[in-house]
C-alpha cells in the first residue's frame, strides 16, 4: 500500500490575524504550522499503515521554510517528503495547485515506480477554507474522491471509508486509486517523540521545481494563470458585549427581550 498525504503549511490557527496598513495578512510574528486538517489526514494515514503495510510519502507546496513542517510530518509517520519549490507558483488558486500537486504525484510515481493506491488531503486549509483542492486533484487524476472522511479500511484494492454528513455518518465504498479529503476524527494527531525528531532530521527531503515536472501547464499557476483573485481582505467585526437581561421573574425578562428586539426592528 502507497498513500501520498498533501500537506499546505499555514499560519497558526490559533493566534488572531490582523491586517497591515497595506491591507495584507500581518503573517510576521505568527509561526508556520502545518495545516490542522491535514495533520488529521496525516495521521489516519499513518493508522492505515500500522494496521497494514506500506509507505506514506507528504507532498508541500511552497517556500523553503516549508522543510521544517515537513521534518515534523516525518516525525509522525511519514517515510518519504517532498517539497514544491517555485516562485512563479506563488499566487496560484486551487485549480493551479491541484494542477500542480497532480503533476508532483505523477513525477514522484515516475521516479520511484510506485503507484499511489491513496491520496489523503485535509477537507480544507484553515487559512483559505475553500475545501476544492481535494475534488479536483482526483479530478485531474482520474480517480475517484469520498470527502469529508473520519475513518477509512484499504484491503485488496478497495478503499472503505466513513464520511460525516450533516444527517449522520455513512459508508462509502471505491476501488483504489482515489482521493480522500479528512474532517476531524475521533482522535487527535501523534506527537513527535525525541527519538522520532533525531531521526527525522537525517531524512532527505527531495525538492521539485517547475522545471522538473514534465506534465506541467505554467499558464494554469501563480497570479496570471489564477481564475480566483482576491480584490480585498477584511477582518471581522468585532463582538460586542451581550446585554444582560434580569427581572424579577422570567415572564418579566421575555417582556423586556421582545421588547428590545421589536425596537431594534428584529421583527
Amino acid at each position: 500500500m502507497e498513500i501520498l498525504v498533501c500537506v499546505k503549511q499555514v499560519p497558526d490557527d490559533s493566534v488572531e490575524v490582523h491586517l497591515t496598513e497595506e491591507g495584507k495578512p500581518d503573517l510576521a510574528n505568527i509561526t508556520p504550522v502545518v495545516n490542522a486538517f491535514d495533520t488529521y489526514a496525516l495521521e489516519m494515514a499513518a493508522r492505515l499503515k500500522e494496521a497494514g503495510e506500506g509507505e506514506i510519502t507528504v507532498l508541500c507546496i511552497g517556500g523553503e521554510e516549508a522543510r521544517n513542517s515537513l521534518k515534523n510530518c516525518l516525525a509522525v509517520g511519514a517515510d518519504h517528503a517532498y517539497l514544491v519549490r517555485d516562485d512563479r507558483f506563488d499566487g496560484s488558486d486551487s485549480r493551479g495547485i491541484s494542477h500542480i500537486l497532480m503533476c508532483a504525484a505523477k513525477k514522484i510515481e515516475e521516479d520511484t515506480g510506485k503507484k499511489f493506491d491513496l491520496i489523503f488531503c485535509g477537507k480544507e486549509a484553515t487559512d483559505a477554507a475553500l475545501g476544492q483542492v481535494g475534488a479536483e486533484l482526483s479530478e485531474l487524476l482520474g480517480t475517484g474522491v469520498i470527502t469529508n472522511v473520519i475513518g477509512v479500511e484499504f484491503e485488496e484494492g478497495q478503499v472503505c471509508a466513513k464520511q460525516e454528513t450533516e444527517e449522520g455518518y455513512r459508508l462509502i465504498e471505491t476501488a483504489s486509486p482515489c482521493v480522500l479529503t479528512v474532517t476531524k476524527p475521533d482522535y487527535d494527531p501523534r506527537y513527535p517523540t525525541i527519538k522520532n525528531k533525531m531521526a527525522a532530521r537525517k531524512k532527505p527531503i527531495g525538492t521539485i521545481k517547475a522545471e522538473d515536472l514534465s506534465m506541467l501547464e505554467l499558464e494554469k499557476t501563480g497570479e496570471d494563470g489564477a481564475f480566483v483573485k482576491t480584490l480585498k481582505l477584511y477582518e471581522p467585526p468585532k463582538k460586542e458585549a451581550g446585554i444582560k437581561i434580569q427581572e424579577e421573574t422570567a415572564q418579566d425578562s421575555a417582556f423586556k427581550a421582545v421588547a428590545m428586539m421589536a425596537d431594534a426592528k428584529v421583527f
